[in-house]
């Protein structure tokens, strides 16, 4: 499968931005998705999962009460569905690029995964810069 993340850009603090993930490909199996996102120089790290089903979410301590995260209803036919992260009252310390990621799980495992080893497809990346 193939993602395609978007709708970032520039804002200024305290502002929101509505964050997308696409797949392409082999869409037709159950992923849970989690964003992450990267500052130049340090590692990527966990933003938030969502779990195949969009049941159950888990948010990082440092984006909780501010982001989040939903994706579209699941259809019998085509498992994979589109991914937000709403992200509201930015700060500067959100400016970084952010990425989607897909982990193919099946229809009992409804959980959610925070270890960027966890997820084996990623999409490019959508910047986002949060200005003071």
């Amino acid at each position: 499968v193939q993602l395609q993340a978007s709708g970032g850009g520039l804002v200024q603090v305290g502002g929101s931005l509505k964050l997308s993930c696409a797949a392409s490909g082999r869409t037709n199996r159950r992923y849970a998705v989690g964003w992450f996102r990267q500052i130049s120089g340090k590692e990527r790290e966990f933003v938030v999962g969502i779990s195949w089903s969009g049941d159950t979410t888990h948010y990082a301590d440092s984006v909780k009460g501010r982001f989040t995260v939903s994706r579209d209803t699941v259809s019998r036919h085509n498992a994979w569905n589109t991914v937000y992260l709403q992200m509201n009252s930015l700060k500067p310390e959100d400016t970084a690029i952010y990425f989607c990621a897909a982990k193919a799980t099946i229809f009992s495992d409804n959980g959610v995964f925070t270890g960027r080893n966890q997820y084996s497809y990623w999409g490019q990346g959508t910047l986002v810069t949060v200005s003071s």
